[in-house]
């Protein structure tokens, strides 16, 4: 049987609330994550001398793991912090899913209640 209209509203509006309880839990690891990807990125930016925005544009496109490969680091240490910044990505992105799916299992509980 499909969601009435404020069924779905009610649905998201807990899947949201759920969601901001679970980020509040791992928001010091998050943000720790990214101030190392940011620093990483600044040190970066020192290195390579590139402009400020394209330090972070390069730092946030790698540690997406999007990698378009319009900006790459050619010094060495530069390369390391580049692995530094993208392994620091695919942890954010896990904790990222993993909030979102205790926030759904809260909300899909909170439902048959």
């Amino acid at each position: 049987m499909p969601l009435s209209k404020q069924q779905s509203t009610q649905l998201r509006r807990r899947f949201f609330i759920a969601f901001a309880d679970q980020l509040r839990v791992v928001w010091p690891i998050i943000s720790g994550i990214l101030l190392i990807m940011v620093g990483s990125g600044l040190v970066i930016w020192r290195i390579e001398g590139w402009r400020l925005d394209e330090a972070l544009y390069f730092t946030f496109v790698t540690g997406l793991t999007i990698g378009y490969g319009d900006f790459s680091p050619t010094h060495l240490s530069a390369r390391l912090l580049a692995l530094v910044i993208g392994f620091s990505g695919i942890v954010l992105t896990g904790l990222v899913a993993a909030v979102s799916v205790q926030a759904l299992n809260a909300t899909g509980r909170g439902s048959w209640e």
